[in-house]
């Protein structure tokens, strides 16, 4: 007896995380997959992985697709992560971040599909981190006040769900927004100053691991809540410099400085990072550290300037 493909509707596929959802999920082999972002047009050229342009804050169109399509499981992917933004266009965050979330809960329920949602480290004030999934949130910005509205509609609706808090991802994709791993390969590249912050501790995070763990929570069937992050808790300053070493740039270019001498729209989070005790236990799996993620970053930065290049050589 062959068994049927589960369908799984990827939301924000376009975007940093969920391009490297999509990548592995295919590489997977076993899934039925609908792909969708707000854009026209999916990054992913070629009929064989299907796209819907479609804007989660619209109820209609999203209970259109929901019940078409009929999946098994929706990882929801997308959000409006600029912090500054989404402390000064309330209105949209809110849209974007939970009007968006409801509206994915009401048709996963109907449906009867786990929902996978990824939420943030931004949730927690950073005065006591790194943190557990069961600390208490305090968020102290708009975004974070944003997200964790969004767990409580989950945690409310009473659906099958998973909630994957993760922090700082970096990692390159196709005409993805940029990251900080991207912003450092910019400003390096460039010869300009890197000044960057020796008072905010986190936990950067490569965007593969996090793909990764979404594969194994669909493969386990894992719900509830987890931590994802890598496993060191640095500054950004200190990311800075292994980035620097790792790549071969020039260490003097990078100055440390106070988060509050920016006056940045949005406050954050000083001293936040994960407990990933329980993702390393139940997905069995190890998150890379700075060194072994900055190593992949590089290779994949070099393998996308060699495609460039053969590219435009073929034209």
């Amino acid at each position: 007896m062959i068994t049927p493909l589960k369908r799984i509707l990827i939301t924000g596929s376009n975007g940093l995380l969920g391009q490297k959802v999509v990548d592995l999920f295919v590489r997977g082999g076993r899934y039925d997959l609908l792909l969708t972002s707000k854009r026209e047009r999916s990054v992913f050229t070629g009929d064989v992985l299907p796209y819907v342009s479609l804007d989660l804050s619209n109820r209609r169109a999203v209970r259109k697709i929901v019940d078409e399509f009929e999946p098994d499981i929706i990882i929801n992917t997308a959000a409006m992560t600029d912090v500054d933004k989404c402390e000064t266009d309330r209105a949209d965050a809110w849209k974007a971040n939970v009007i968006s979330v409801e509206n994915l809960t009401v048709s996963a329920k109907l449906v009867g599909a786990h929902l996978i949602h990824i939420s943030t480290d931004y949730v927690f004030d950073g005065k006591n981190g790194p943190y557990a999934e069961y600390d208490r949130p305090n968020p102290i910005n708009y975004y974070g006040r944003t997200k964790l509205a969004a767990e409580n509609v989950i945690f409310t609706n009473e659906i099958v769900h998973t909630i994957v808090r993760t922090i700082v991802l970096y990692g390159t994709g196709i005409d993805v927004k940029p990251n900080f791993g991207l912003w450092l390969y910019k400003q390096f590249t460039e010869e300009k100053p890197v000044r960057t912050f020796d008072d905010m501790f986190t936990n950067p995070t490569l965007a593969e691991d996090v793909a990764f763990a979404l594969l194994k929570i669909v493969e386990l069937q894992r719900t509830g809540m987890y931590h994802i992050s890598g496993p060191d808790l640095i500054s950004r300053y200190e990311f800075a410099l292994k980035f620097a070493q790792a790549f071969g740039f020039d260490k003097k270019l990078v100055t440390p400085i106070k988060s509050i001498a920016m006056k940045m729209p949005a406050q954050r989070p000083l001293r936040s990072g994960f407990i990933t005790l329980k993702a390393e236990t139940d997905l069995g799996m190890k998150m890379s550290n700075v060194e072994h993620g900055l190593m992949i970053f590089k290779n994949q930065l070099t393998a996308e300037m060699q495609n460039t290049v053969y590219s435009k050589a073929s034209l």
